[in-house]
């Protein structure tokens, strides 16, 4: 149990020192040493417990859906020590992943007690850590007997207070969204000379402005988008991973910036990143996934994670598929490559839902309002140099759609079908043909739509069964079953071809 734990309280907190930590035998890490301790910790637990590489990536990374060769390179990458540069085209989870990398971080962490830019206690008390990071600059000033010739023998470790603080956004974490407007002083952060004038006291904290490199030192700094960051932001970052250091606008003394650096890019912006940054990044390529199954755990993770709406299954089969034939096609197009992203099909899954809510109060929606969801979905994420461009893309989206959106409506739609086909009705001609006369009966009639849902489904058993099946294949545990059934047979009674293949093996 730590020190800060103990039974004795706040009162012992404000007490606890550097030279306890010493005496606990405490052993400073850099942030990289951190970040490979925990992940190298959970890899352990998950082989103990049996796990598989793809069970241990999944419960690594438990909201990234991504081929398992790519999250090995991540993992191998973060346990080798290098920072990472992770390029592929717009939308394929490439933030997402970052973000999850520093859930993996340990949050818990020691910092001298009025440091700014939190400290490392050990920085000032033990040779060995101070040679690879430095002190700040009040610090110095605070706890060493001789300032100008700074050494830890010069500091009593009993002087130094010490807490225990968690890590988050702008301490211990930051986060820069690549932009030519993301000038030097952004990262490096600055002297308030206003606030310097009115304290007269150079080396107070209270003067500091740290930027972002500043902000994530002890922990974790993720840059969106790095090539889009100027040459001159780029060289500060840098010198921040060649020496853990930085120097803030208007200073003359260099701070601590120990990090681990995650940075994104867009395949256009490569040749943007200055060769000398690019060399301290391992660079992983992500794309999207490979199988259709990690599509459709795409859409299923995102909407956990919001906790605010449904997606059936038909709809997240269409919306995926739609999407995955767009990538072999567009992904190369500048202005199209947005249109296939994760993001799109998660888009067109909310678009369709919300209108099937505006025009019926369910949302459940009809092919119609699928299609409309898709065409706003898949035309808002195109982009265009001009007026014209944007016209000849809009047009290809529409063209696209006009070939392929009724294909993967009714080839979905027939999975589905197959699936009962020969699960349920075990190939039987004449109880399809049943089947498919209720469906007619019921869809052409409203009142005897309502008989059903009212409990009166004497009449159309075949017609209750296959609602229930469809339910539990779902995995629907909040919706009537005739409702969803009659929903469904809207979709299958219009397929043009309801024969069941050998190629249709299941949903």
């Amino acid at each position: 149990m730590s020190i800060l734990s103990s039974s004795k309280g706040k009162h012992q907190e404000d007490k606890f020192n550097a030279q306890m930590l010493v005496d606990q035998g405490y052993e400073a890490k850099t942030p990289v040493e951190e970040l490979i301790s925990s992940v190298g910790m959970k890899l352990s637990i998950f082989r103990e417990k049996g796990f598989d590489r793809a069970e241990a990536m999944a419960n690594l990374f438990p909201d990234i859906v991504m081929d398992l060769d790519t999250l090995e390179s991540v993992v191998t990458s973060i346990l080798s020590g290098t920072h990472i540069l992770v390029f592929g085209p717009p939308g394929s989870g490439k933030t997402s992943l970052a973000k999850s990398i520093w859930h993996l971080y340990p949050k818990e962490v020691y910092v001298v007690g009025d440091c700014p830019v939190l400290d490392n206690p050990m920085s000032l008390v033990d040779e060995k850590y101070w040679e690879i990071s430095p002190p700040c600059p009040f610090c110095k000033h605070n706890y060493a007997k001789e300032y100008s010739e700074f050494h830890p023998d010069l500091v009593d470790p009993e002087s130094v207070p010490v807490k225990k603080i968690l890590l988050h956004e702008g301490m211990g974490f930051a986060r820069i969204q690549g932009s030519s407007e993301v000038f030097p002083d952004h990262l490096t952060g600055s002297i308030n000379l206003h606030m310097l004038e009115r304290i007269g006291d150079p080396l107070s904290p209270l003067v500091i402005e740290p930027g972002k490199l500043l902000q994530a030192n002890r922990g974790i700094l993720v840059i969106d988008e790095i090539g889009k960051l100027p040459y001159g932001t780029q060289n500060v970052l840098l010198q921040a991973l060649e020496e853990g250091i930085v120097t803030p606008s208007k200073s003359r003394e260099t701070f601590p910036s120990m990090f681990f650096a995650i940075t994104t890019s867009n395949m256009e912006d490569l040749d943007n990143i200055n060769e000398p940054l690019n060399d301290r990044l391992t660079s992983i390529y992500m794309n999207f996934p490979s199988l259709h199954e990690s599509n459709i755990r795409i859409v299923d993770v995102n909407i956990k994670k919001r906790r605010i709406r449904r997606a059936p299954l038909i709809i997240k089969e269409i919306s995926s598929r739609l999407i995955e034939e767009w990538r072999k096609n567009y992904m190369d197009h500048p202005d199209l490559a947005e249109v296939g992203s994760n993001r799109t099909i998660i888009d067109i899954i909310d678009r369709s839902i919300s209108y099937s809510i505006v025009y019926n109060g369910s949302y459940l929606p009809s092919v119609n309002e699928l299609k409309k969801g898709v065409l706003d979905s898949m035309r808002g994420r195109v982009r265009a140099r001009s007026g014209l461009s944007y016209k000849e893309n809009i047009d290809i989206v529409t063209s696209y759609l006009d070939k392929y959106f009724d294909k993967f409506v009714n080839y979905t739609t027939l999975l589905i079908w197959c699936t009962y086909y020969r699960n349920e009705l075990k190939n039987d001609k004449r109880k399809s043909e049943e089947l498919f006369a209720e469906i007619r009966r019921l869809l052409e009639d409203k009142k005897l739509q309502n008989e059903l849902k009212n409990g009166n489904t004497g009449t159309f058993k075949n017609f209750t069964s296959f609602a229930n099946y469809l339910v539990k294949m779902d995995d629907e545990k909040e919706v009537d079953p005739i409702t969803y059934g009659l929903w469904i047979s809207g979709f299958i009674i219009n397929m043009p071809d309801k024969k069941c293949n050998e190629s249709d093996k299941k949903a």
